[in-house]
């Protein structure tokens, strides 16, 4: 999504060594590694992307390592494989198109698979979560994480439907949700809210973007760029609001540090003031893209700001209670 774009944000150069921190089907190390001579260390959680960097290593021998790892632990899973500087650090967030289009790993409402939405191997499955939660707990989930004003009225006929039968499938789920909303909103399936809450739980999404963007701002040398493209609000606001923090524009910023302790010098200088959007001929193209953002930013030379300022939307989740009738 928005490659061209991110090319330009990241400006790869020969020599340099640059961090797709969410490689996916290889798209923007591909990208990178024929624009310059440079090396690329992709991140990916799921076990599957392995074997697609092997073929794109094959490729750009001794250019491409593939490793295995969330990115929020970014620092500690580039180390090994890279003892100098980072000159750039790109984020694709969300789940990929091959997670998606795969039933068997349960991330779509489209087509019945196992109610998985596991990127990786380990934890809670969206399964367990259905059968474990309170529906006050199921409730404020779907809410917060889905932005979804019916979350009450799913969330009660999630428990009322597990009562009768467990819920282990995303096309049982997706019925459950579809016959629990009123009225159909134009262009979108009801399940998709519900869903996207899900998966985000079980991944801990937005918890694994605030470590992510803090370990790129430590990772990243003097002038390197950071690169994050975000397809819903949650994400593009955690963005937004460390761009702006780190870049000395956050209104209030100080509230996340000690008593008499001064604002940290601006570690970020930002590309654009705005979000870049995909043309309408990326649309076209692809429809998934159209509600990607990117936002980028220049590392600047000040020292990372320290834990205690804060990495993501303060208090945590920044979903918004909706009116729910």
């Amino acid at each position: 999504m928005l490659l061209d774009a991110v090319l330009q944000a990241l400006a790869p150069r020969d020599g340099a060594v640059y961090v797709d921190a969410t490689f996916g089907a290889g798209g923007y190390s591909a990208a990178l590694l024929e624009a310059a001579q440079c090396r690329v260390l992709g991140i990916d959680r799921d076990p599957e992307a392995r074997s697609r960097g092997d073929i794109l290593a094959a490729r750009h021998p001794g250019r491409l390592t593939i490793i295995e790892g969330r990115f929020g632990d970014m620092e500690r899973l580039v180390a090994p494989a890279s003892a100098g500087p980072i000159a750039g650090v790109a984020f694709d967030l969300g789940v990929s198109s091959m997670q998606l289009d795969r039933p068997e790993r349960g991330f779509s409402f489209r087509a019945d698979g196992p109610l998985d939405m596991r990127m990786g191997q380990e934890g809670e499955s969206a399964a367990d979560l259905v059968a474990r939660l309170s529906e006050a707990e199921l409730a404020a989930l779907i809410r917060e994480l889905g932005e979804e004003r019916y979350a009450r009225r799913v969330a009660r006929a999630i428990v009322a439907a597990r009562f009768e039968a467990p819920i282990r499938r995303t096309a049982q789920l997706a019925e459950i949700v579809r016959a629990a909303i009123p009225g159909h909103e134009p262009g979108l399936d009801p399940a998709t809210r519900t869903f996207q809450a899900l998966r985000i739980a079980v991944n801990d999404e937005l918890g694994e973007l605030d470590r992510g963007l803090a370990a790129a701002e430590r990772l990243l040398m003097p002038s390197g760029r950071l690169a994050v493209v975000a397809f819903h609000s949650l994400e593009d606001a955690r963005v937004k609001h460390f761009l702006r923090q780190r870049g000395g524009m956050g209104a209030g910023a100080s509230r996340h540090l000690p008593p008499g302790a001064a604002t940290p010098r601006p570690s970020f200088s930002l590309l654009t003031r705005r979000a870049i959007r995909p043309s309408a001929d990326e649309i076209a193209r692809n429809p998934r893209a159209r509600s990607a953002r990117l936002r980028g930013a220049e590392r600047t030379a000040a020292p990372p700001w320290p834990p205690f300022a804060g990495t993501g939307v303060a208090g945590g989740l920044s979903g918004r209670p909706g009116a729910e009738q």
